[in-house]
Order: structure tokens, then C-alpha cells, then sequence
């Protein structure tokens, strides 16, 4: 088995950001109430569970949140990332029924739909010469196994070579590699000989049996998601990871969640980048759901960056949260703020309206009205440009007739 590259451990990090984080919180005065977790950090020491509750209960969200951006500039200093990608969802049949998805469709309705690989690789080619990535999930077909995207791959990755492909949750895998009587570590080795690159982190909800009972009932076990993106990581390569909050998970939840990803950070450096977004409501899929306030979602960004030591980066997904929170959020632990994502429609039928026609002029000021640097990323934090935008060329008036 191959092992995490040090340049993907790193992700673009500062190598010595604790020293740096550390200086900082000790030339700035805080709170009695946040001492414990100052203190905690400013020996070197790992936060907890109470303190991860001590900062979601802290009543000064403002506080918690120069904390987490002091981590956040002791890492990148004012840099803030963006990629230039687009969304292509293969299908949306599913032999799941989650009550928070409003994408899954039964093969019967009449808005399913399932790609073959011109059809994937057609749609690509529409955007092919803009973007650097395209990032690939959906649902469980009853009909695909591991060759159905073996095709895709390798057919996307031989008609445009330059396109990282980020593709396939954890409970995807999981259903390919039954439905190809594979195991998981020989599903996952075809895959990436046929042109995967890394898995996003959808999928985790939340790491709690009985709330995803609740909430996503037949998908993967918590261990099991945390499992397969080990032997992502044994494999070599690398994942992301999120959290969807405000179902109906308890603080204490969301906690214990961060940690086991941590432990598993801890062991493989595999995890690049953790993405926390709460749960988009309507009044049918989950109406008992908790629903997060955006200041939960940045104190949601802050806590995360804390206590996420291991994880390099904290991204806050634009397409969930929407532009405002999101530059808010890149004040409050956030580096990355994903990309131009174009065509995205899981999270858009769920309720979300982030444009997608999003250029990297656009995100740019976006960043820099949050006080930061623009940078592009490749899609594995390998590389970084720093983004200037051409000058906007200037508009010629009509001549004023003269007498």
C-alpha cells in the first residue's frame, strides 16, 4: 500500500503554524470564559470534547471567532483558496430514500435520469476548457457497478487530461463494490487505475448510528464511512470530509463527529480539507430538523478550525451557505471557499441560491472583500497561484456632437 504524500499532509500549509498560532493568541488579551481552550492551545496542547462544548456554548461568537482566524492566518497567512470547477451529478435513481435528500429520484419517476459515458463525457466537454476539476456524486443506481464508472473515468480523464476527477462518496463506493462483489480496497484500486483522483467528503452527516437512523437510514455505519476513506488514504491518496448539521443532532454530536475524523487524520494525513454546511430546510423531508442560524454556521467554521488540528484546510461551501456567509465565514477559521462550481444540483434542489455563474473575477472579490488574498488551488492543494484580475477594460463613450 502506498502512503500520503508529505506535500498532500501539507496541503500548502505554513510547516510551522504552531508556533506561529501559539505567539499570536499570547500577544492578545481573552475572555476567563475562553481561557480554558486559550490556554489549552497556547501549551501545545489537543482541545477536548468540553472544550469543543465550552466554544459552541461561548457567548462571545466575535471572540471564538478572532481565535479560529488567528489559526487560520498562522497556517496561510491572508491567503483564502478557490478552485475553478464544475458539478456533474451522473444520476439521481437511488435505491436509498434519505429524508434530508431532495435530489433522489426511483427509477420510475419521470425526472430520473442516468448518464452513459458519452453522455458524461459530452456534458464535461461543455466546460472542459475552463475549469480544472469536476466533481462527481449521486445516486445509488440499482443497475451501475464499478464498470459503469470505470468507463466514465477513464473516458473523461482520455478526452480531457488536464480535469482532476473528484468523484464518489463513501456510501458509493460501498454500493459499487457490492454490486461488483468486490471489496472495498479492490473497488477503490479499479477506480483509481481508471482515472479517479480523490473522493469529496460527502456523505458523513453525522458520525452517530442513531442519528443517521434518523436521518439517512441504509446508508454506510459511521466506522464504515471513516473506514473506506482510511483506505483511501492507505491507498495513497486523498479525501475530503464534511459534516451536515442542524438535523437533529446534538451539540455533543457534532463534537465527537469532528474527533473521529481527527483520529483518522491523526493516522493517515489523508484528509485535505473538512467542509461543514447545515442542513437546508423545507416543510416535507425533515421537518423536526433544528435548522442552523448563520451565526451557527460561523461558530459551526470556527469550532471546526480548532478543533481540527490534523485537517489542513476548513472550507466554507459557498453553494450551501451562499456568498455573504461564506466571505463571513473566511473571518472566522475558513481558508477555502471551493470554487466557481458551475451546474451543481444537489444542493440547489435542496433550497440553495448560490449563483452558479460564479467567474474567478467574482470570487476574487469576494475574498478580498473578507480582507484576503485570493489564491487559486489545483484540486489537491498541490499548487497555488495568486489570482490578479485583469483590468476591467474600459468602456468607449459616443463623441458629444460640438456646434
Amino acid at each position: 500500500m502506498g502512503a500520503v504524500r508529505a506535500e498532500h499532509r501539507l496541503a500548502g500549509c505554513n510547516p510551522e503554524w504552531r508556533e506561529h498560532f501559539s505567539d499570536s493568541i499570547a500577544s492578545e488579551s481573552w475572555s476567563e470564559a475562553l481561557l480554558p481552550v486559550v490556554t489549552t492551545l497556547l501549551e501545545g496542547g489537543r482541545l477536548d470534547l468540553q472544550h469543543g462544548l465550552l466554544m459552541y456554548n461561548h457567548p462571545d461568537l466575535p471572540e471564538l471567532g478572532r481565535l479560529a482566524h488567528l489559526a487560520k492566518e498562522a497556517r496561510y497567512g491572508r491567503r483564502a483558496f478557490f478552485n475553478h470547477n464544475v458539478h456533474i451529478n451522473p444520476t439521481n435513481v437511488c435505491a436509498l430514500a434519505c429524508r434530508f435528500c431532495a435530489f433522489r429520484r426511483s427509477k420510475r419517476q419521470d425526472d430520473a435520469y442516468a448518464f452513459s459515458t458519452e453522455a458524461y463525457v459530452e456534458d464535461l466537454g461543455r466546460y472542459a476548457d475552463h475549469v480544472t476539476e469536476v466533481h462527481s456524486v449521486g445516486g445509488l443506481h440499482p443497475d451501475w457497478d464499478v464498470t459503469t464508472y470505470e468507463s466514465m473515468f477513464a473516458a473523461a480523464k482520455a478526452a480531457f487530461p488536464h480535469v482532476s476527477i473528484k468523484a464518489l462518496t463513501a456510501v458509493e463506493v460501498k454500493h459499487l463494490a457490492k454490486q461488483s462483489d468486490l471489496s472495498v480496497e479492490e473497488t477503490l484500486e479499479r477506480l483509481f487505475d481508471a482515472g479517479l483522483d480523490q473522493l469529496p467528503g460527502g456523505g458523513a452527516e453525522i458520525l452517530d448510528d442513531g442519528v443517521r437512523a434518523a436521518i439517512c437510514n441504509g446508508k454506510e455505519s459511521s466506522q464504515e464511512y471513516l473506514d473506506i476513506h482510511a483506505t483511501v488514504h492507505q491507498l495513497g491518496h486523498v479525501s475530503n470530509c464534511t459534516m451536515l448539521f442542524g438535523t437533529v443532532e446534538t451539540l455533543e454530536q457534532r463534537v465527537i463527529h469532528m474527533l473521529r475524523l481527527r483520529e483518522v487524520a491523526d493516522r493517515t494525513g489523508g484528509f485535505q480539507c473538512f467542509v461543514p454546511y447545515p442542513f437546508l430546510p423545507d416543510d416535507t423531508r425533515l421537518p423536526e430538523a433544528q435548522l442552523a442560524t448563520g451565526a451557527e454556521v460561523l461558530r459551526t467554521i470556527a469550532v471546526s478550525r480548532l478543533m481540527l488540528d490534523s485537517i489542513p484546510h476548513i472550507k466554507a461551501y459557498r453553494m450551501n451557505v451562499g456568498d455573504g456567509l461564506g466571505e463571513l465565514a473566511l473571518r472566522f477559521g475558513a481558508d477555502d471557499i471551493d470554487g466557481t462550481v458551475h451546474k451543481e444540483s444537489i444542493m440547489h434542489l435542496a433550497g440553495s441560491t448560490a449563483p452558479l455563474d460564479a467567474d474567478k473575477r467574482r470570487m476574487s472579490r469576494l475574498i478580498e472583500d473578507a480582507g484576503a488574498e485570493p489564491w487559486e488551488r489545483n484540486s489537491d492543494y498541490t499548487t497555488f497561484t495568486r489570482f490578479v484580475p485583469p483590468p476591467v477594460p474600459k468602456r468607449r463613450g459616443l463623441t458629444m456632437a460640438t456646434e
